[in-house]
């Protein structure tokens, strides 16, 4: 069993940044890949960005690409969610999830069945 608890959500305006920390405890967290995962009120959730155990690979939806980086401390168990020019339609509830298998492609990071253990959440409002 994992325990996620994510935590740096709050309120900003357009334009700012946000850094959003998911800290693990439980198994070995280097055994697992972890994403960072978002859903709008009234929206699926939808995949945000991953990183594998290591953190030599990362993978990034368009929507995020160029202003999230995903980056993580095995050291202290927690993965991290650095977010940049924010905007109004980020405003969303965030959650990490971990995933213990091995993929052939980072593609599968995307889908959110394939995770095993999610954290609650930490809420992100945007203003304009």
């Amino acid at each position: 069993q994992v325990q996620l608890v994510e935590s740096g959500g709050g309120l900003v305006q357009t334009g700012g940044s946000l850094r959003l920390s998911c800290a693990a405890s439980g198994r070995t967290f280097s055994n697992y890949a972890m994403g960072w995962f978002r859903q709008a009120p009234g929206k699926e959730r939808e995949f945000a960005a991953a990183i594998n155990w290591s953190g030599s690979s990362t993978y990034y939806a368009d929507s995020v690409k160029g202003r999230f980086t995903i980056s993580r401390d095995n050291a202290k168990n927690t993965v991290y969610l650095q977010m940049n020019s924010l905007k109004p339609k980020a405003t969303a509830v965030y959650y990490c999830a971990a995933d213990s298998a091995y993929r052939s492609s980072r593609y599968w990071w995307t889908a959110s069945y394939n995770y095993d253990y999610w954290g609650q959440g930490t809420q992100v409002t945007v203003s304009s």
